[in-house]
């Protein structure tokens, strides 16, 4: 792999802190439970600001790689030459350095505003941005299906930061053998997603081999982030929204609804 880290700063990712509350109403008094951390991450592309969102200060090299191929500023992994991350007063600046074909790729696709929030859209400047021109790629099998009924009982176990906060998204990445390989979590499922596609890269793993899981509902943006990571199928636990469906039939993705209480709902490719 071409990419490399280097982290000068001497940060350490950051752990969940304790919080005490009162039940409303209640006879316990005072308690404690774990809640998640959320900082300002800064991409800062050869020196220059791209964008800021709020995220969960850990697996941030995943962030910085998955973030950029995620959000079509690069192509591939080979155009990053290195990471590095700092913490500054306020927040942790991603230092990425990109080659200079990259770079000017991503002056161009520069948004005016900062970040991302739920929705995945803010500080897009225009509806051709909002919904860019993505591949088709040529339609792959679905996992078999004793893969995708078997996986709520599963995911909890993986999702070790969410047992402690219950307040965190997470993407899965499941294999060809139908074992959950991967998993990375964030309070934003955009950035749990980024994190995931940046921990394949770094583990030389082919997305296209298995398939990904978010916690979440699925929204557009996770729909052109699987397309653009190269997945063959994107597993939800929440209901996709109807343009995601639509999206994900132009470009072959295979999208899956994991119900709570009923058999996985294959929403593309289309029924015939």
């Amino acid at each position: 792999m071409p990419y490399s880290s280097n982290n000068q700063s001497g940060f350490q990712a950051a752990h969940p802190q304790l919080h005490s509350y009162t039940e409303l109403g209640g006879q316990k008094g005072t308690a404690s439970i774990f809640l998640p951390e959320e900082v300002p991450v800064a991409f800062v592309y050869n020196g220059i600001s791209q964008a800021v969102m709020m995220a969960s200060p850990f697996d941030l090299e995943d962030l910085a790689i998955g973030y950029s191929i995620g959000s079509g500023l690069i192509k591939d992994a080979a155009c990053i030459y290195g990471v590095e991350i700092t913490q500054g007063l306020v927040g942790i600046e991603l230092q990425i350095n990109v080659s200079q074909r990259a770079f000017t790729k991503i002056k161009q696709l520069r948004r005016s505003q900062a970040g991302s929030t739920g929705c995945g859209l803010c500080g897009v400047e225009s509806l051709a941005n909002a919904l860019p021109d993505l591949p088709a790629h040529p339609a792959r099998a679905l996992p078999p299906a004793q893969h995708l009924s078997k996986l709520r009982s599963c995911l909890a176990s993986h999702q070790l930061l969410a047992k402690q906060t219950g307040a965190l998204h997470a993407a899965l990445y499941v294999d060809e053998r139908g074992e959950i390989r991967l998993c990375r979590e964030d309070v934003g499922r955009h950035n749990a997603m980024d994190k995931l596609i940046g921990a394949l890269l770094n583990d030389q793993l082919l997305p296209s081999n298995g398939f990904v899981v978010v916690t979440s509902r699925c929204s557009l943006e996770l729909i052109q982030k699987a397309v653009r990571a190269g997945f063959s199928t994107l597993a939800t636990l929440s209901a996709p929204t109807d343009i995601s469906v639509s999206w994900a039939r132009y470009c072959n993705l295979n999208l899956v609804h994991i119900p709570r209480s009923s058999a996985p709902r294959v929403y593309s490719p289309e029924p015939v």
